[in-house]
């Protein structure tokens, strides 16, 4: 869902946006040639470029991620998911040089542990700390980033990497999340599914709607494999699983349904469009608990303002309390 228009509008609103490359890279170049356009980036410009690319690293090709960064140079390099911490290393190493030096390095992991690993291991310029309560993949296992966040922050500053910038991610979706995080240390925030409702994400009609029609975020996403099962895409490492929407898979599952007929159906529901999407639909809509904050559709320059003010808002608001 994030692709040049959405990237660009977060960067030119003043956040930073970001090219989902994922697993797939086949489509990184003219994905960045677009960006390039779009941000009316000079071709002899000595500056990043103002987008960053996300990496999923256990399935993603290091040597199409070198050629796209050589080429483009993005302001920052976004990895998660290793099968092993030395890919970590590796990749941060063979990416850095592609960019000389000019792409930030940020490296997403789950737990303390994983944190103070890759702060010695790869140096990277930020951490993202990705809570439990986030869409989409994650470790099955973690805690939330209203513990984490600190924990993370107390652990790297004992190990003498205190001045790590740490970004918060999972379960924010509004300006009072923001400034919750700020509070809690990190120096920055991450959103994914506020921005689905974004004007400009690659978003088909009923996977939006379904975004704008969950509330209670912790009673109706859920964590677990299923939905990798269902749609075939089940190579993630043993400690992952993926927060989404719960649907009438899930239910059926939990009914004691054996997973092949649950992906023979999810197939059916494929065909029906937007129509597989909703209620009693198959389709995945991977989201954190924050969607029930979710309620409309804006321009992704909206959305970014409309939290730094709030955000903004609820600090000094905070502050008057006490």
């Amino acid at each position: 869902m994030a692709q040049a228009p959405l990237a660009t509008a977060v960067s030119l609103a003043g956040g930073l946006g970001f090219l989902a490359a994922g697993t797939n890279t086949s489509s990184l170049t003219a994905s960045l040639s677009h960006a390039k356009k779009l941000l009316n980036h000079p071709e002899a410009s000595p500056s990043p470029l103002s987008v960053g690319i996300g990496f999923i690293v256990w399935g993603s090709d290091l040597s199409t991620a070198v050629q796209a960064v050589r080429s483009f140079v993005p302001a920052a390099i976004w990895l998660f998911s290793p099968r092993l911490t030395t890919d970590l290393v590796t990749w941060s190493e063979k990416l850095r040089e592609a960019s000389g030096g000019k792409s930030q390095v940020w490296i997403q992991i789950g737990n303390v542990a994983a944190a103070v690993e890759v702060a010695g291991l790869c140096k990277p310029n930020a951490i993202v700390v990705q809570g439990a309560d986030a869409g989409g993949h994650g470790l099955a296992r973690g805690a939330g980033i209203i513990s984490l966040v600190p924990e993370v922050a107390d652990a790297l500053d004992r190990e003498g990497h205190g001045h790590i910038p740490l970004l918060a991610a999972g379960g924010i979706s509004d300006g009072r999340g923001v400034a919750a995080a700020l509070t809690l240390g990190a120096s920055g925030v991450v959103l994914g599914t506020r921005f689905l409702a974004a004007k400009e994400a690659e978003m088909k009609p009923g996977h939006a709607e379904e975004v704008l029609r969950t509330s209670d975020g912790g009673l109706n996403t859920i964590r677990t494999t299923l939905f990798d099962v269902v749609r075939g895409t089940n190579r993630w490492p043993a400690e992952y699983d993926g927060r989404g929407i719960a649907n009438r898979s899930v239910e059926d599952e939990e009914k004691g349904m054996d997973s092949e007929e649950n992906r023979r159906l999810y197939e059916e529901a494929l065909a029906k469009g937007d129509g597989g999407w909703g209620k009693e639909g198959r389709m995945i809509a991977y989201a954190g608990t924050g969607v029930g904050l979710v309620r409309e559709i804006r321009g992704a320059a909206e959305i970014v303002e409309e939290l730094r003010r709030d955000a903004i808002a609820g600090l000094e608001q905070t502050r008057a309390r006490f």
